[in-house]
C-alpha cells in the first residue's frame, strides 16, 4: 500500500474526540469573520430609517447606501483567495479585521451620505474577504469526518452576528427613547448602531493571533514541520509524514489558480464553476437578505410601529439561529443535497404565502389581521427553511466542491457572484416594494422553485469526501 493510500485511510479515521475541542476553538475563531459578516451586513436594517431621515434620501438612494457595501464585498471576495495564497490565511483575516474596524468608526461618524457609502464599501471589502477566507480555512483545517459540521460554523457565526446586530439595535433604540435619530451620548442612535461593530472587529483581530496557519499553506511555502504540528493537533494520531506527503503530492500536481484556469466548456467557464456560481446566485435570488436589511421598514410599511418592528426583526434572527443549528446537526447525516431540496420547497411555499398576504395591502394601511398573521408566520418560516438548508449548505459546498487546482480562484468567482446577486436584490427591493410588494415576493418564490431542478440535475453531493478527492 502506498503512503498516499495509507494517509487516505488514516485521514478517514483521524477525527478523534480528544482533538475536537482544539479544532472547535480554531474553527470558532476563524468563523468570527462570519460574525462580523452577519453583523455588518444586517446592522444597516436598524439604521436605514435614521439614515434616510438624516440625509433626506429617497427610497432608491436609501437602497443604494444599504447595498453599496455589497459591491465592496464582491471586490473583497474576488481578491481574498489570491492574497491568501501569497501571504497566508491568517494574514488575510487580520487585514479584514483592520478594515472592519476602520469602517465601523467611519460609518458611525459620517458627514454626508456619500461619505457613509464610502465607509460601507470599505466594510464590504472586509465582508467579502471574510466570506471567502473563513470557509476555505475551516475546510483546510477540519478533519474530513467533521468538516460539514465545522464548516457550518461560518453560517452559525453569520446568523449569530445578524441576531446580535438586531439586539444591539433594539437596545440602542430604547436608550434613544424609541427614536432612530434620538441622541445617546451626543450621537444619533443609528450612528451608534453602525459604530459598535468596532468591538467585534477588535476581537476578531486578536483571535487571529491565537490560531495556527492552514497546513496546506504551510506546506506550500516549505514549512513542513509547522504543518505537521498543526495536522497532529487537529487530526490526531495519524502518520504525519504520509499525510504531509498526500497533501504535498496533491498540491504539486496543482498550480496557483487564476481566472484563466476556470475557462472552458461551452459557456466560457468550466461546468463546476457554473455550479458554484449557481449555488451562490440562487442563495440570494430568493430574497433572504431583504428580510435582514429591510425588515424594519417592511413591517412598518404594513402598519407595525417602529419598536415592534425591531422586536420582529430580532425574533426572525432567533429563528435564523434555530434553523442553522438544525442544519449543523443534519448536514453530515443527511448530506448537502437533501437539505438543499427541503429548503427550496419550504422557501417557495413560504414566499408564496407571503406574496398572498401582501396582495391585501392597501396603500400605507395596515394589513388585515388574518393576512398580517400569515405574513409574519410566512416570513419566519421562510427564514427557518433558508437557515436549515441554503444558508449552511452553500457555504459548506463552496469550500468543498471545487478541485484543488482551481479552488482559490473558483471560490473567489462564486463568492463575487453571490455578492453581486445580493447587491442586485438589495438595491432593487425598495423600488420594487413601492411598485408591488406582492409581485416582488412572487418573483422570489419563483427563484426558490427554480432552484429545485438546478440541485437535482447539476449539484454533486460532497458529503464525506476529502478535499483531495474533488475533481
Amino acid at each position: 500500500m502506498t503512503s498516499t493510500a495509507q494517509a487516505s485511510q488514516s485521514g478517514a479515521k483521524s477525527a478523534h474526540p480528544e482533538h475536537l475541542g482544539h479544532v472547535v476553538f480554531i474553527t470558532a475563531a476563524a468563523a468570527m469573520g462570519g460574525f462580523l459578516f452577519g453583523y455588518d451586513s444586517s446592522v444597516i436594517n436598524g439604521a436605514n430609517g435614521g439614515i434616510q431621515a438624516r440625509f433626506d434620501l429617497s427610497s432608491g438612494a436609501t437602497g443604494t447606501v444599504a447595498a453599496c457595501a455589497l459591491l465592496g464585498s464582491a471586490v473583497g471576495a474576488a481578491v481574498a483567495g489570491r492574497i491568501a495564497d501569497r501571504i497566508g490565511r491568517i494574514r488575510v483575516m487580520q487585514i479584514a479585521a483592520v478594515l472592519f474596524a476602520v469602517s465601523a468608526v467611519g460609518s458611525g461618524l459620517p458627514f454626508a451620505a456619500w461619505d457613509l457609502a464610502a465607509w460601507r464599501v470599505l466594510g464590504g471589502i472586509a465582508i467579502g474577504m471574510a466570506s471567502v477566507i473563513g470557509p476555505a480555512y475551516i475546510a483546510e483545517v477540519a478533519p474530513p469526518a467533521y468538516r460539514g459540521r465545522l464548516a457550518s460554523f461560518q453560517q452559525a457565526a453569520i446568523v449569530i452576528g445578524i441576531a446580535v446586530s438586531q439586539l444591539v439595535n433594539w437596545a440602542i433604540l430604547n436608550l434613544a427613547d424609541g427614536e432612530e435619530r434620538g441622541r445617546v451620548a451626543g450621537l444619533e442612535a443609528w450612528q451608534w448602531m453602525l459604530g459598535v461593530m468596532l468591538v467585534p472587529a477588535v476581537i476578531y483581530g486578536l483571535l487571529s493571533f491565537a490560531i495556527p496557519e492552514s497546513p496546506r499553506y504551510l506546506i506550500s511555502v516549505g514549512r513542513t514541520d509547522d504543518a505537521k504540528k498543526v495536522l497532529g493537533d487537529v487530526e490526531g494520531d495519524i502518520d504525519l509524514d504520509a499525510r504531509v506527503a498526500e497533501i504535498d503530492e496533491a498540491m504539486r500536481s496543482d498550480h496557483k489558480s487564476t481566472f484563466r484556469d476556470l475557462m472552458g466548456g461551452r459557456f466560457g467557464l468550466l461546468p463546476i464553476v457554473w455550479i458554484g456560481i449557481g449555488l451562490s446566485v440562487f442563495q440570494q435570488l430568493v430574497g433572504i437578505n431583504v428580510i435582514f436589511y429591510y425588515s424594519n421598514l417592511l413591517w412598518q410599511s404594513v402598519g407595525v410601529d417602529p419598536s415592534s418592528s425591531f422586536f420582529y426583526s430580532f425574533e426572525t434572527s432567533i429563528i435564523n439561529i434555530i434553523g442553522t443549528v438544525i442544519a449543523m446537526i443534519f448536514v453530515d447525516r443527511l448530506g448537502r443535497k437533501p437539505l438543499a431540496l427541503i429548503g427550496s420547497v419550504g422557501m417557495g411555499v413560504s414566499l408564496a404565502a407571503a406574496a398572498w398576504s401582501f396582495s391585501f395591502q392597501n396603500g400605507n394601511d395596515p394589513l388585515p389581521t388574518a393576512q398580517g398573521y400569515v405574513a409574519l408566520i410566512a416570513a419566519n418560516a421562510f427564514v427557518l427553511f433558508f437557515a436549515l438548508s441554503w444558508g449552511v449548505v452553500v457555504w459548506v459546498m463552496l469550500g468543498e466542491v471545487f478541485p484543488n487546482k482551481i479552488r482559490a480562484a473558483a471560490l473567489g468567482v462564486a463568492a463575487s457572484a453571490q455578492w453581486i446577486a445580493n447587491w442586485a436584490i438589495t438595491i432593487t427591493f425598495p423600488d420594487l416594494a413601492e411598485w408591488n410588494l406582492s409581485l416582488t415576493y412572487v418573483m422570489y418564490a419563483v427563484f426558490a422553485f427554480l432552484s429545485i431542478p438546478f440541485i437535482l440535475k447539476f449539484v454533486p453531493e460532497t458529503k464525506g469526501k476529502k478535499l483531495e478527492e474533488m475533481g
